[in-house]
């Protein structure tokens, strides 16, 4: 018996050790374009290298207790901690994106994406692949003893058993929340925030959001009998307008609540815009962050978003599938929230953003309205010309995103002259409100234009969220808002917004209707019904 515990000690110091290594190895790639830097940050974070190697070698130790023979436990490990590796690298390098466990779900889907890229083995890649044989053969060679078959059984349960409490560690959300490593990336970009955590880990807790979870009280049988009421429709090829959705980044009418000091020049130009419009509040689920909530829902009628990780039904399906060209555009990074990719999936056609349009109008940076609106008409022009047909367009802007400076005011300080605010307050209200007046102006000159647009046009605008007015909403507090989401005041005045829909005359004389009135309080899941219902 002592002879067959000494005989199983170096097989499995090198199994450790080999387990250790592929987890090193797959953590290396995990580092992507920051190289060294991200990788030595694994390592300084106990939590991260623990969740991410662990697993590694608790596969290399299960399969060789299942399969007998240490150098074939290692050599499948390699093989399939290697290939979930290559393939998160590959979509890091194509497409900005990591691997997650659904994708593994929709072979179909990676599939198509792979028949659209030039794969490559880099040297790197190849010498890992080396690396990994040359694993092999070393215990192949000094890693032969076998283990008795109750051996090999009382293996299997331990494994079991330690996975156990890794396996609530790996899928754990406040484990996942709190392993933090934001030093070298931007945490609002997903896929840096996923890099941040090495590779096995957040795959492996990406599990966790693989599947959707029927609500409570769900009842399927119920929910087909209430959809099988419904019958799908198309537009009537006589009231085909075109569409144009534009969602404004943290703005709200806040002459509503009767703010002191503030300038009537602010709103003056907006108020002139919903006098000929359908207007309402918009309730959404976010406050001064969040803009993809408001956007996507919007998009799809989803009241829960999914991931929308693969091809996924959404109106601008819809409108594509009635003829419409479907196109949008956001002058910030595309990595942002991940549109590139997700937007995709919801079927437009094209979408504009920093990297491949609005860089080159702005030197280089984000572009403000008065470069977007202008240049929002120009894409209109182009699409409108070479389609012929109707078009949906859907476009975020970014002018109007917080925090606000406190220090320096950027329009100037005109727009709050009263009441009784600290400096830095007033500073952060004359740049909100600034930022707010410059918009104004611009969606004036926006509508003008389409005013004089023969063909028939709908334009929808809404703000995404309450903006940002001090840490904790303190500015609100010196404003009189209540925020207090105990009471219904408080609870709208923290959640609601406003959106308008106006109509050009064209668009008003196939629609049969002026578009002037008052609209329901609605949420953004039920805006585009409200808008088809006009």
């Amino acid at each position: 018996m002592k002879k067959m515990i000494l005989s199983a000690v170096i097989p499995i110091f090198l199994l450790l050790s080999a387990g250790l290594c592929l987890g090193l190895l797959s953590l290396w790639f995990a580092a992507g374009s920051y190289y060294i830097p991200m990788f030595v940050s694994y390592l300084r974070h106990p939590v991260l290298a623990a969740l991410n190697l662990l697993p590694v070698v608790l596969l290399v130790l299960f399969l060789w207790f299942a399969l007998g023979r240490a150098w074939a436990a290692f050599l499948l490990s390699g093989a399939l901690v290697m290939t979930a590796t290559f393939a998160n690298y590959y979509k890091l390098t194509f497409r900005d994106d990591p691997l997650m466990f659904e994708d593994v779900l929709l072979l179909k889907e990676a599939g198509n994406m792979a028949g659209k890229y030039r794969l490559f083995l880099s040297g790197s890649m190849t010498l890992a692949i080396v690396l990994v044989l040359l694993g092999t053969l070393v215990l192949a060679l000094f890693a032969r003893a076998r283990l008795p078959k109750w051996g090999r059984l009382g293996g299997i349960a331990a494994a079991l058993l330690l996975f156990l409490p890794l396996q609530q560690a790996l899928l754990s959300d406040a484990i996942y929340g709190g392993a933090e490593n934001y030093d070298l990336i931007n945490r609002w970009a997903a896929t840096q925030v996923y890099l941040s955590r090495g590779f096995v880990y957040p795959f492996l807790h990406s599990i966790t959001d693989a599947a959707d979870t029927p609500p409570a009280g769900y009842d399927e049988n119920r929910a087909k009998a209430i959809l099988a009421a419904y019958e799908d429709a198309d537009i009537p090829e006589e009231k085909k307008v075109s569409v144009i959705a534009v969602m404004l980044e943290a703005y709200n009418d806040f002459t509503r609540f009767d703010v002191d000091g503030l300038s009537d020049e602010v709103y003056a130009a907006y108020h002139a815009l919903e006098s000929e419009s359908i207007t309402g509040n918009l309730i959404v689920n976010i406050f001064a962050g969040g803009t993809v909530d408001t956007e996507r829902a919007f998009l799809t009628g989803f009241s829960r978003l999914g991931s929308f990780r693969s091809p996924t039904n959404s109106f601008v399906r819809y409108f594509k599938s009635q003829g419409y060209a479907a196109e949008g555009s956001h002058p910030c990074y595309q990595w942002f929230y991940n549109r590139r990719n997700i937007n995709e999936n919801l079927g437009f056609d094209n979408y504009y953003y920093l990297e491949n349009h609005y860089g080159r109008l702005a030197d280089g940076g984000i572009a403000y309205d008065d470069v977007l609106f202008p240049e929002l008409i120009s894409l209109y022009e182009a699409s409108r010309d070479k389609r012929g047909g109707p078009l949906f367009f859907f476009h975020v802007t970014y002018q109007g995103h917080g925090p606000y400076n406190d220090d320096v005011t950027w329009w100037g300080d005109h727009y709050v002259t009263g009441g009784d605010y600290t400096g830095a307050q007033r500073n952060i209200l004359n740049n909100y409100f600034g930022s707010v007046a410059n918009t104004n102006r611009n969606l004036t000159e926006f509508f003008d234009y389409f005013r004089q647009e023969e063909e028939p046009v709908v334009i929808l605008l809404f703000g995404d969220h309450n903006p940002w007015l001090g840490d904790s909403g303190s500015i609100y507090g010196a404003l009189g808002i209540n925020l207090d989401l105990s009471t219904e005041e408080g609870f709208r005045n923290y959640y609601t917004t406003r959106y308008l829909i106006w109509a050009n005359d064209a668009a008003k004389k196939v629609l049969g209707s002026d578009f002037v009135g008052r609209g329901p309080d609605i949420a953004p899941c039920f805006l585009m019904n409200e808008l088809f219902r006009l």
